[in-house]
Protein backbone atom coordinates (compact mmCIF):
# COMPACT_ATOMS: atom_id res chain seq x y z
CA UNK A 1 0.00 0.00 0.00
CA UNK A 2 1.52 3.44 -1.12
CA UNK A 3 0.21 6.71 -0.40
CA UNK A 4 0.86 9.88 -2.48
CA UNK A 5 0.17 13.42 -1.81
CA UNK A 6 -0.52 15.04 -4.11
CA UNK A 7 -1.95 18.27 -2.28
CA UNK A 8 -2.64 18.87 0.85
CA UNK A 9 -3.33 22.89 1.73
CA UNK A 10 -6.60 24.52 2.36
CA UNK A 11 -8.85 26.55 0.01
CA UNK A 12 -6.77 28.27 -2.40
CA UNK A 13 -3.59 26.80 -4.59
CA UNK A 14 -0.28 29.25 -4.70
CA UNK A 15 2.63 28.59 -6.63
CA UNK A 16 4.30 26.34 -3.85
CA UNK A 17 1.36 24.63 -2.67
CA UNK A 18 -1.53 22.26 -4.23
CA UNK A 19 -4.87 21.93 -2.82
CA UNK A 20 -6.28 18.36 -1.51
CA UNK A 21 -6.03 15.17 -3.78
CA UNK A 22 -4.51 12.13 -3.03
CA UNK A 23 -3.21 8.76 -4.78
CA UNK A 24 -3.57 5.15 -2.94
CA UNK A 25 -2.12 2.12 -4.57
CA UNK A 26 -3.45 -0.58 -3.19
CA UNK A 27 -3.45 -4.25 -4.24
CA UNK A 28 -2.48 -2.99 -7.99
CA UNK A 29 -5.15 -0.55 -7.72
CA UNK A 30 -4.97 3.31 -8.21
CA UNK A 31 -7.81 4.95 -6.08
CA UNK A 32 -7.64 9.35 -6.27
CA UNK A 33 -9.08 10.81 -3.32
CA UNK A 34 -10.01 14.21 -4.20
CA UNK A 35 -9.16 16.00 -6.96
CA UNK A 36 -8.19 19.69 -6.22
CA UNK A 37 -7.41 22.61 -8.78
CA UNK A 38 -4.35 21.25 -10.15
CA UNK A 39 -4.30 17.39 -9.41
CA UNK A 40 -3.73 16.37 -13.01
CA UNK A 41 -0.89 18.29 -12.87
CA UNK A 42 0.70 16.82 -10.04
CA UNK A 43 -0.41 13.08 -11.23
CA UNK A 44 2.53 14.58 -14.30
CA UNK A 45 5.04 15.54 -11.67
CA UNK A 46 4.40 12.53 -9.68
CA UNK A 47 4.88 10.15 -12.93
CA UNK A 48 1.08 8.43 -12.65
CA UNK A 49 -0.04 6.89 -15.31
CA UNK A 50 -3.51 8.39 -15.92
CA UNK A 51 -4.97 5.09 -17.46
CA UNK A 52 -4.79 3.39 -13.89
CA UNK A 53 -7.28 5.18 -12.24
CA UNK A 54 -10.55 4.25 -12.80
CA UNK A 55 -12.07 5.10 -9.45
CA UNK A 56 -12.04 8.35 -7.98
CA UNK A 57 -13.80 9.64 -4.47
CA UNK A 58 -14.94 13.40 -3.97
CA UNK A 59 -15.44 13.77 -0.35
CA UNK A 60 -17.28 16.76 -0.38
CA UNK A 61 -18.50 19.39 -3.07
CA UNK A 62 -15.90 22.52 -1.86
CA UNK A 63 -14.47 23.18 -4.28
CA UNK A 64 -10.58 22.88 -3.01
CA UNK A 65 -11.63 19.35 -3.02
CA UNK A 66 -13.06 18.87 -6.55
CA UNK A 67 -12.61 21.35 -8.77
CA UNK A 68 -9.66 19.74 -10.60
CA UNK A 69 -12.19 16.67 -11.55
CA UNK A 70 -13.70 18.25 -14.56
CA UNK A 71 -10.39 19.17 -16.22
CA UNK A 72 -9.02 15.40 -15.67
CA UNK A 73 -12.09 13.76 -17.07
CA UNK A 74 -11.79 16.32 -20.41
CA UNK A 75 -7.92 15.03 -20.40
CA UNK A 76 -8.85 11.69 -20.35
CA UNK A 77 -10.88 11.89 -23.19
CA UNK A 78 -7.97 13.65 -25.02
CA UNK A 79 -5.94 10.44 -24.32
CA UNK A 80 -8.41 8.69 -26.09
CA UNK A 81 -9.08 6.74 -22.64
CA UNK A 82 -11.78 3.78 -23.23
CA UNK A 83 -11.91 2.02 -19.91
CA UNK A 84 -14.74 3.47 -17.76
CA UNK A 85 -14.61 5.10 -14.76
CA UNK A 86 -16.49 5.56 -11.64
CA UNK A 87 -16.65 8.71 -9.63
CA UNK A 88 -18.26 8.19 -5.69
CA UNK A 89 -19.39 11.59 -4.44
CA UNK A 90 -21.85 13.65 -2.52
CA UNK A 91 -24.98 13.85 -4.34
CA UNK A 92 -25.02 17.21 -7.45
CA UNK A 93 -21.74 15.51 -8.35
CA UNK A 94 -22.92 14.52 -11.12
CA UNK A 95 -25.36 17.49 -12.15
CA UNK A 96 -22.19 19.98 -11.91
CA UNK A 97 -19.98 17.78 -14.03
CA UNK A 98 -22.64 17.10 -16.89
CA UNK A 99 -23.40 20.69 -16.79
CA UNK A 100 -20.11 21.40 -17.54
CA UNK A 101 -19.72 18.79 -20.44
CA UNK A 102 -23.47 19.87 -22.12
CA UNK A 103 -22.42 23.75 -21.76
CA UNK A 104 -18.79 23.16 -23.47
CA UNK A 105 -20.29 21.03 -26.06
CA UNK A 106 -17.69 18.13 -24.67
CA UNK A 107 -18.28 14.32 -24.30
CA UNK A 108 -16.15 10.95 -23.28
CA UNK A 109 -15.70 8.42 -25.36
CA UNK A 110 -15.12 5.89 -22.09
CA UNK A 111 -18.43 5.13 -19.84
CA UNK A 112 -18.47 7.76 -17.05
CA UNK A 113 -20.58 6.85 -14.27
CA UNK A 114 -21.46 8.55 -11.14
CA UNK A 115 -22.13 6.78 -7.27
CA UNK A 116 -24.18 9.89 -5.56
CA UNK A 117 -23.65 9.53 -1.88
CA UNK A 118 -26.47 10.70 0.44
CA UNK A 119 -26.35 8.16 3.90
CA UNK A 120 -25.35 9.68 7.02
CA UNK A 121 -24.46 6.44 7.95
CA UNK A 122 -21.13 4.46 7.04
CA UNK A 123 -21.77 2.42 3.77
CA UNK A 124 -19.45 0.27 1.14
CA UNK A 125 -19.53 2.17 -1.59
CA UNK A 126 -16.92 -0.24 -3.71
CA UNK A 127 -15.63 -3.83 -3.13
CA UNK A 128 -14.15 -6.49 -5.48
CA UNK A 129 -11.98 -9.63 -4.66
CA UNK A 130 -9.06 -7.40 -2.96
CA UNK A 131 -10.28 -4.22 -1.33
CA UNK A 132 -13.28 -2.51 0.26
CA UNK A 133 -14.19 1.32 0.61
CA UNK A 134 -16.83 2.43 3.32
CA UNK A 135 -17.60 6.00 3.90
CA UNK A 136 -17.00 7.98 7.05
CA UNK A 137 -19.74 10.47 7.55
CA UNK A 138 -17.75 13.35 8.73
CA UNK A 139 -19.21 17.03 10.06
CA UNK A 140 -18.40 20.06 7.83
CA UNK A 141 -20.35 22.46 6.33
CA UNK A 142 -21.55 20.80 3.71
CA UNK A 143 -22.28 16.59 3.67
CA UNK A 144 -18.94 15.60 3.81
CA UNK A 145 -17.90 12.08 3.96
CA UNK A 146 -14.12 10.30 4.43
CA UNK A 147 -13.36 6.87 3.35
CA UNK A 148 -11.62 3.72 4.51
CA UNK A 149 -9.67 1.61 2.53
CA UNK A 150 -9.86 -1.95 4.06
CA UNK A 151 -7.45 -4.97 1.77
CA UNK A 152 -9.12 -8.00 2.07
CA UNK A 153 -7.20 -10.99 3.98
CA UNK A 154 -4.63 -12.27 0.77
CA UNK A 155 -4.00 -15.82 0.30
CA UNK A 156 -2.16 -18.60 2.38
CA UNK A 157 2.09 -19.14 1.50
CA UNK A 158 2.56 -21.76 -0.21
CA UNK A 159 5.71 -23.51 2.59
CA UNK A 160 7.67 -25.30 -0.18
CA UNK A 161 9.48 -27.23 1.88
CA UNK A 162 6.51 -29.12 3.22
CA UNK A 163 4.52 -29.03 -0.03
CA UNK A 164 7.74 -30.85 -1.98
CA UNK A 165 8.21 -33.33 1.11
CA UNK A 166 4.73 -34.65 0.40
CA UNK A 167 5.49 -33.95 -3.11
CA UNK A 168 2.17 -32.34 -3.24
CA UNK A 169 1.60 -32.11 -7.25
CA UNK A 170 1.19 -28.13 -8.82
CA UNK A 171 -2.25 -28.80 -10.14
CA UNK A 172 -3.16 -28.55 -6.48
CA UNK A 173 -1.12 -25.30 -5.15
CA UNK A 174 -4.30 -23.02 -5.81
CA UNK A 175 -6.31 -25.09 -3.72
CA UNK A 176 -3.73 -24.85 -0.60
CA UNK A 177 -3.44 -21.13 -0.81
CA UNK A 178 -6.85 -21.22 -0.70
CA UNK A 179 -6.77 -22.72 3.05
CA UNK A 180 -7.71 -26.18 2.03
CA UNK A 181 -6.68 -29.82 3.62
CA UNK A 182 -4.99 -31.51 1.10
CA UNK A 183 -6.00 -36.00 0.88
CA UNK A 184 -2.56 -38.22 -0.59
CA UNK A 185 -3.15 -40.93 -2.71
CA UNK A 186 -1.68 -42.88 0.86
CA UNK A 187 -5.31 -42.10 2.35
CA UNK A 188 -3.57 -39.49 5.00
CA UNK A 189 -4.77 -36.50 5.07
CA UNK A 190 -2.16 -32.83 5.33
CA UNK A 191 -3.62 -29.93 7.11
CA UNK A 192 -3.41 -26.93 5.61
CA UNK A 193 -1.44 -25.39 8.96
CA UNK A 194 1.42 -27.85 8.00
CA UNK A 195 1.62 -26.67 3.98
CA UNK A 196 1.12 -23.08 4.27
CA UNK A 197 2.20 -19.93 6.37
CA UNK A 198 -0.22 -17.05 7.41
CA UNK A 199 -0.76 -14.40 4.75
CA UNK A 200 0.43 -11.03 5.24
CA UNK A 201 -1.50 -8.84 7.70
CA UNK A 202 -4.37 -6.76 5.47
CA UNK A 203 -3.78 -2.92 5.92
CA UNK A 204 -6.16 -0.12 6.36
CA UNK A 205 -6.17 3.44 5.27
CA UNK A 206 -8.61 5.99 6.43
CA UNK A 207 -8.86 9.65 5.06
CA UNK A 208 -10.69 12.10 6.75
CA UNK A 209 -11.31 15.87 5.22
CA UNK A 210 -12.92 18.10 6.04
CA UNK A 211 -14.26 18.11 9.78
CA UNK A 212 -14.39 19.86 12.93
CA UNK A 213 -13.39 17.24 16.03
CA UNK A 214 -16.29 14.30 15.90
CA UNK A 215 -15.71 10.81 17.85
CA UNK A 216 -18.47 9.48 16.47
CA UNK A 217 -16.51 8.56 13.45
CA UNK A 218 -14.20 6.37 16.38
CA UNK A 219 -15.84 3.14 15.80
CA UNK A 220 -15.16 3.23 12.07
CA UNK A 221 -12.06 3.85 12.21
CA UNK A 222 -10.60 1.86 15.13
CA UNK A 223 -7.35 0.63 14.86
CA UNK A 224 -6.41 1.24 11.26
CA UNK A 225 -2.81 1.26 10.14
CA UNK A 226 -2.49 5.00 8.77
CA UNK A 227 -5.08 7.89 9.68
CA UNK A 228 -4.67 11.02 7.30
CA UNK A 229 -7.24 13.65 9.01
CA UNK A 230 -7.50 17.42 8.47
CA UNK A 231 -5.56 19.91 10.54
CA UNK A 232 -6.67 22.84 9.31
CA UNK A 233 -5.93 25.17 12.25
CA UNK A 234 -3.59 25.37 15.12
CA UNK A 235 -4.76 25.37 18.67
CA UNK A 236 -4.20 29.42 19.08
CA UNK A 237 -7.69 29.22 16.02
CA UNK A 238 -9.61 26.70 18.13
CA UNK A 239 -12.28 28.76 17.90
CA UNK A 240 -11.83 29.78 14.43
CA UNK A 241 -12.06 26.24 13.78
CA UNK A 242 -15.16 25.22 15.66
CA UNK A 243 -17.01 28.43 13.80
CA UNK A 244 -15.76 26.98 10.28
CA UNK A 245 -15.55 23.02 11.31
CA UNK A 246 -12.68 22.60 10.65
CA UNK A 247 -10.21 20.88 13.24
CA UNK A 248 -6.79 21.69 14.51
CA UNK A 249 -3.51 19.94 15.35
CA UNK A 250 -4.49 18.77 18.39
CA UNK A 251 -7.82 17.19 17.93
CA UNK A 252 -6.69 15.15 15.39
CA UNK A 253 -4.36 13.93 17.21
CA UNK A 254 -6.90 13.09 20.07
CA UNK A 255 -8.50 11.18 17.51
CA UNK A 256 -5.98 9.18 16.55
CA UNK A 257 -5.48 8.02 20.24
CA UNK A 258 -8.91 7.32 21.03
CA UNK A 259 -9.49 5.14 17.75
CA UNK A 260 -5.58 3.14 19.07
CA UNK A 261 -4.32 3.98 15.08
CA UNK A 262 -1.05 2.84 14.01
CA UNK A 263 0.42 6.50 12.45
CA UNK A 264 -1.68 9.66 11.74
CA UNK A 265 -0.71 11.91 9.06
CA UNK A 266 -2.25 15.66 9.39
CA UNK A 267 -2.77 17.66 6.11
CA UNK A 268 -5.22 20.28 4.92
CA UNK A 269 -3.21 23.14 6.41
CA UNK A 270 -4.37 27.03 6.63
CA UNK A 271 -1.78 28.97 4.19
CA UNK A 272 -1.93 31.60 7.44
CA UNK A 273 1.18 29.70 8.97
CA UNK A 274 4.57 30.20 7.90
CA UNK A 275 5.84 26.67 8.99
CA UNK A 276 3.95 23.52 9.32
CA UNK A 277 6.17 21.85 11.57
CA UNK A 278 4.13 23.39 14.10
CA UNK A 279 1.38 20.94 13.52
CA UNK A 280 3.29 18.15 13.82
CA UNK A 281 4.43 19.74 17.08
CA UNK A 282 1.24 20.17 18.86
CA UNK A 283 -0.29 17.33 17.89
CA UNK A 284 2.77 15.06 19.16
CA UNK A 285 2.18 16.22 22.47
CA UNK A 286 -1.07 14.37 22.60
CA UNK A 287 -0.43 11.24 19.98
CA UNK A 288 3.51 10.26 19.51
CA UNK A 289 3.39 8.38 16.03
CA UNK A 290 2.98 11.84 13.69
CA UNK A 291 3.68 12.35 10.11
CA UNK A 292 3.13 15.13 7.99
CA UNK A 293 2.07 15.35 4.65
CA UNK A 294 3.33 17.58 1.96
CA UNK A 295 2.52 18.19 -1.41
CA UNK A 296 4.74 15.50 -3.28
CA UNK A 297 5.71 13.40 -0.77
CA UNK A 298 5.03 9.29 -1.06
CA UNK A 299 4.09 7.13 2.18
CA UNK A 300 4.85 3.19 2.03
CA UNK A 301 2.13 2.64 4.59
Amino acid sequence: MKLTILGCYAATPRTITNPTSQLLEIKNRMFLIDCGEGTQVQLRKNKIKFSKINQVFISHLHGDHFYGLIGLISTFSLLGRTTDLHIYGPKGIKEIILLQLRLSNSWTNYGLYFHELESEESETIFEDEKVVVTTIPLKHRVYTNGFLFQEKVGERKLNMDAVLNYEIESCYYQKIKNGKDIALEDGRTIPNSELTFDPIEPKSYAFCSDTVYHEAILPIIDNVDVLYHESTFLESEEGLAQKTLHSTAKEAARIALKANVKQLILGHYSTRYESISLFKEEAATIFSEVALAEDGITFEL
